[in-house]
Formats: C-alpha cells, sequence, structure tokens
C-alpha cells in the first residue's frame, strides 16, 4: 500500500503536508510521532474516513479512491480506532457480527456464540463472547475492536495506540497475532508512543513531525532515544527520587468492597493507606478490581461495605461533588466517557469539574470571562494545542485531551489525584509532561493515587507500590524494595502472602 503527497487541513491549520507512505505486504509498519503530528490523521484517510485535500493511494498497485470507510474495506483496508466504536448495550458476539459479509441472515444467538468463539480461537484473541460491551474493561472492548476489523477480510490492518489499554502479557499476546498476520502476508500500520514496543514488533518504521515526513527507515539498529529525537526535536529525561513517607493516612481505605457494572464481585475488603506527599501505585493486569478502585474512591461507583476517609473525614457516602469540593482530583481512565464531553468547547471542560465554585459561578449564572480567561491559562499550563478555547473538544487529539484532563484535575486535587492511567495514547514529551505534574503534586504534599497497566510506569514514578489481584491487595512494597519479579507473580496471584502491611 502506497501513499503520495498526501495534504489535509483544518481550518487552515495543515495536519500534513505533502507525507510519502509506503508499508509492503508481509511487514509490521510502526508510525511514530507527537500528539497532534499528523499520524491518526493520515490513517484516517487510508480508511476512507477522512478525504485527502490532495494526493494519492493505492493498494496493490491500483490506485484507490478511498471516499467512505465502506470503500476502504472494500479495498482491504481496516482501522482500529484509539477511541472505540461498539454499540454498548450488544453483546461482544453481535459487535463482531454486525456488518460481517458471512453473518447468516437468520441465526440464534448460539450460534453467533459459537460462531465468535471459533473465529477467536483462528486469531488468538478471547474476549467473553456472551458479555455486552458496556460491562467489558477497557482492554476487553479494545480486543472486540480488533476481532471486529480482522473479521471483515482487512489486508492492510491499522492499529491506533492498540496497546495503550493493553497490560504486558495482553501486549505480547498482540504482538504475536501481529506478526503471525504479517507472516500470512498481511500488512499491519502499528501507531504507538512506546518506542520499546515498537522497536520490538516492526519491521520498518516511518516518523512524522509537524504534518511532515521526517524518515522511513528500518527499525533494525534504532534506538528508543534516536526516535525520540526525530519525534520532538529534542530529549528529555524525567528524573524521579522516591520518597520514604511517614504519618497519618491522608486517603484511608478500611475494608471496601465493590461489585462492577455486571454485578460480580470486584472489591474484596481492600485496606489501602495513601498518605500525603506520596505516590501509590497501583500494579495489576487489567480487569483485577483497578477501575471499581478508582471509581469507588471518586464516588462514581457505591461501596458496597467498608469506609472510605480523607484526612479524617469519612468520605464514603460523599456525592461526586462533594468529593471534588474536599479537593479530591479523578484523572480518569476513559477520559471520553468520564472526563470530557466532546461536544462542549475547551473552555467549558476546562471547569467541567469545578464551575460550580465561586470562582466562576454567580448564583445560577457563570462568570463567562472568568471561564475564558482560566481556560486560556489551563490550555497554556497544559501546552494543549488548540486553534481556540472556542473550539470542541473533540477536535482535540487524544494527547491534547488527555493533557486537558490532567492539569485540570491536578489543580482540583489540593488533598488527593486518583489517576488512572494518566499517560495511556501520550507520546514521550506528552507523557512526561503529565508524569511531571504528578510528581509536583506529590512535592506539594497531596496523596497520589496512580494506576497505570505499564509496570515499568508503576516503577518509576511510585513511592510505594500495591499490587492487585483478583480485588484484593496481595502485598505493598516501598519502591527501595520493589522486585519485579515478585511483583510479576502477585500480579498473577501466585504468591499470596502480603509483603507488607498497607
Amino acid at each position: 500500500m502506497t501513499a503520495r503527497g498526501v495534504t489535509k487541513a483544518f481550518g487552515g491549520v495543515r495536519a500534513l503536508d505533502s507525507v510519502d507512505f509506503e508499508a509492503d505486504w508481509g511487514e509490521v509498519h510502526a508510525l511514530l510521532g507527537e500528539n497532534g503530528a499528523g499520524k491518526t490523521t493520515l490513517c484516517n484517510i487510508l480508511a476512507g474516513i477522512y478525504r485527502a485535500d490532495s494526493g494519492d493511494i493505492a493498494v496493490g498497485g491500483a490506485r484507490r479512491e478511498l471516499r467512505n470507510p465502506a470503500q476502504a474495506i472494500e479495498a482491504g483496508i481496516g482501522m482500529v480506532h484509539q477511541h472505540f466504536r461498539l454499540v454498548e448495550p450488544m453483546t461482544v458476539a453481535e459487535n463482531i457480527h454486525l456488518g460481517w459479509p458471512e453473518t447468516p441472515g437468520v441465526v440464534t444467538q448460539r450460534a453467533l456464540i459459537d460462531r465468535t468463539r471459533r473465529f477467536m480461537d483462528e486469531i488468538g484473541l478471547h474476549v467473553d463472547p456472551t458479555a455486552k460491551i458496556w460491562q467489558l474493561s477497557v482492554g476487553e472492548q479494545q480486543r472486540v475492536e480488533i476481532l471486529r476489523v480482522l473479521a471483515r477480510g482487512a489486508r492492510v490492518l491499522i492499529l491506533d495506540e492498540p496497546t495503550a489499554v493493553l497490560t504486558a502479557p495482553e501486549a505480547e499476546d498482540l504482538f504475536k497475532v501481529m506478526r503471525s498476520l504479517a507472516a500470512a502476508g498481511l500488512t499491519v500500520i502499528f501507531i504507538s508512543h512506546k518506542l520499546n514496543e515498537v522497536l520490538e514488533v516492526s519491521d520498518r518504521l516511518t516518523v512524522l513531525r509537524n504534518g511532515v515526513r521526517e524518515i522511513t527507515r528500518p527499525s533494525a539498529g534504532a534506538t528508543a532515544q534516536e526516535l525520540a529525537r526525530l519525534m520532538t526535536g529534542e530529549e528529555r529525561e524525567l528524573e524521579v527520587e522516591h520518597r520514604v513517607v511517614t504519618g497519618e493516612a491522608s486517603l484511608d481505605l478500611r475494608g471496601v468492597s465493590a461489585r462492577n457494572d455486571r454485578g460480580i464481585g470486584a472489591l474484596h475488603e481492600v485496606d489501602l493507606t495513601v498518605r500525603a506527599g506520596e505516590i501509590m501505585g497501583i500494579a495489576g493486569v487489567s480487569g483485577n478490581g483497578q477501575t471499581e478502585l478508582a471509581e469507588v474512591i471518586c464516588s462514581l461507583r457505591p461501596a458496597q461495605s467498608g469506609s472510605i476517609t480523607l484526612n479524617g473525614t469519612d468520605i464514603t457516602d460523599f456525592s461526586v461533588r462533594a468529593i471534588a469540593n474536599m479537593g479530591v482530583g479523578h484523572i480518569p481512565e476513559d477520559r471520553i466517557g468520564v472526563g470530557m464531553v466532546l461536544s462542549a468547547p475547551v473552555k467549558d471542560n476546562a471547569v467541567l469539574h469545578n464551575y460550580w465554585t465561586g470562582e466562576f459561578s454567580r448564583g445560577v449564572s457563570l462568570d463567562r470571562a472568568r471561564v475564558i480567561s482560566f481556560a486560556k491559562r489551563l490550555v497554556e499550563l497544559a501546552r494543549v494545542q488548540t486553534r481556540s478555547v472556542f473550539a470542541a473538544a473533540g477536535q482535540l487529539s487524544g494527547g491534547n485531551q488527555q493533557r486537558l484532563v490532567a492539569r485540570r484535575e491536578a489543580l482540583v486535587g489540593d488533598r488527593a489525584l486518583v489517576a488512572a492511567h494518566p499517560t495511556r495514547g501520550l507520546d514521550v514529551n506528552a507523557a512526561q509532561e503529565v508524569r511531571a505534574t504528578i510528581l509536583e503534586k506529590r512535592d506539594h504534599g497531596c496523596a497520589v493515587l496512580m494506576i497505570s497497566d505499564d509496570l515499568d510506569e508503576i516503577m518509576l514514578m511510585s513511592d510505594r507500590i500495591a499490587v492487585m489481584y483478583e480485588g484484593r491487595v496481595m502485598g505493598v512494597f516501598d519502591a527501595a524494595d520493589a522486585d519485579r519479579e515478585r511483583i510479576g507473580l502477585l500480579m498473577g496471584g501466585h504468591e499470596p502472602a502480603l509483603a507488607a502491611a498497607p
């Protein structure tokens, strides 16, 4: 598949400037660049979602007009998007069969489930076919997206940040699938900000910077430092000094239990303490209660039993607004569904979590001038790339959306900050900026609970690490005593003994 001279502008701003791109059959080709560099725009053009202002696209040597996704699928190009496009009230099996040409005209639920299981066995990706989409974890929903595209016969598979929602073992399984697809002669285009993954799985790579192709080269021999420099024009490294914090708990959970969206127990009598001025990292394989833990603390999910206190005040039954008023910020796992209103302008999203305070509210109305002024300061502080604070938040790239949410919640979180996968989908520089923001909150005495599927990130950022398995805290480690092998065993439930008192 080749693209020649592809140009695309939005509102006078060029997202792509005469980009040439080529991916061979039977290869995994990585596409790199900062947030807003044009990676997703290029792939949306290849997938028929956007139309290029100029340029040509050819598949198998034949020039193709890709005016919509149906034409792209017909040409053999399918894309798995960073933000999910599933029908939430329907089951996994139903979603996979929607629009699949091989779906029988008349079929029973049992037949759909059996066909789905057979297809999953062929591909090597598995999700409960009977579960409804809204009941799945983010990682499980991502797998369903991949299965849907493969079911439609895509010969060129575009994956936009597929590992951003996967744990290390899940990512390794995906890499095996990608390699097997490439070995079968398919082309896999892989967008990622995780440079070590790119070097591990890709055959070749292309770097975009400010909408222009910087380089295309074999992945063999490249280094993460070299790629980061090509992507950003600079080389940055975050230095983290771990702390040993003593004293009273700031955020304290005692015997907390909660159910997931399917009504099944997800947290089981969790005891956990986060002290002021420390980062408590939560390590665990996706789906072991981390999501429910964050939601229970922030009152997005009720606790079935137990208590949650903040600086000695029981906040277990508080409302979401009351939790924010207490000084608890929340960077949510799902920034689209929970953290933002995409149709609303950036300025409104900037105050989404504290618009009712005296700073912005005058009785029943908002002080629009103050909202706009605050939004401009926030955009500058978070280095959000947007043409205007009046632009819809949905027009921002995923990384810029995350920058906005992370910095907004850091400002709200004076006492505690719950950060769930705060750097998911971010490029190197953006991830460093969000991490620096979290460290800044810690250094100013905030109690930080940080959840991440990336064990490297947890070990880099955390002063203490708690390991969760099947909704239970399996052990708590000081950063100095954290052992990757033992943490890995605990994440798999293979060593039930507690490592230390929480």
